[in-house]
């Protein structure tokens, strides 16, 4: 695969998000949409969209298979390139210690258009959520525990045809 089709990036290091969507987009004059999601770490205490509370995340620590969670990202970036009409997409995965406010995860997508890069970007995000081979630990006031997808997160991933195998 060409570097300019998708690239995939787990790493422990913050991550320029300005820099990142230049390199993703630089020399392909086709591009007219860019389209990115960042995800970070909350640290209040919220209500989720289930109705259930969520406590206050004091640190986060994220892990992952290297090598394997490369490969199955990529994977699923070959699958967005088959779906939609996009250029290139970029992953970049923070792994280790975060805290609140920290960035986790970048999610970036170039196409001629809008519409397939928005639609792209939100497909790889749902595989990201759900599939990809990453085990999160929620540091809270109550203790830490493992995080496990949400319903929502599978369901946003059965639209698109995949069924979550979370259980």
């Amino acid at each position: 695969m060409s570097a300019h089709h998708g690239s995939v990036s787990i790493q422990t290091h913050d991550f320029d998000v300005s820099a990142e969507l230049a390199a993703l987009r630089a020399h392909d004059k086709r591009v007219g949409a860019v389209c990115s999601f960042v995800g970070t770490v909350r640290g209040a205490h919220q209500t989720d969209t289930e109705g259930g509370n969520s406590p206050a995340i004091v640190s986060m620590e994220l892990e992952h298979y290297p090598g394997m969670t490369e490969k199955s990202i990529m994977t699923m970036i070959d699958e967005a390139h088959q779906r939609f009409n996009i250029y290139g997409a970029r992953v970049v995965h923070r792994v280790g210690l975060l805290l609140p406010l920290d960035q986790i995860v970048l999610v970036a997508v170039t196409s001629r258009h809008r519409g397939m890069s928005f639609q792209g970007c939100e497909f790889l995000m749902d595989y990201l959520k759900t599939q990809a081979p990453f085990w999160k630990k929620e540091q809270t006031p109550q203790g830490a525990q493992w995080v496990d997808a949400r319903v929502s997160d599978d369901a946003a991933l059965q639209r698109w045809g995949i069924q979550a195998s979370n259980g």
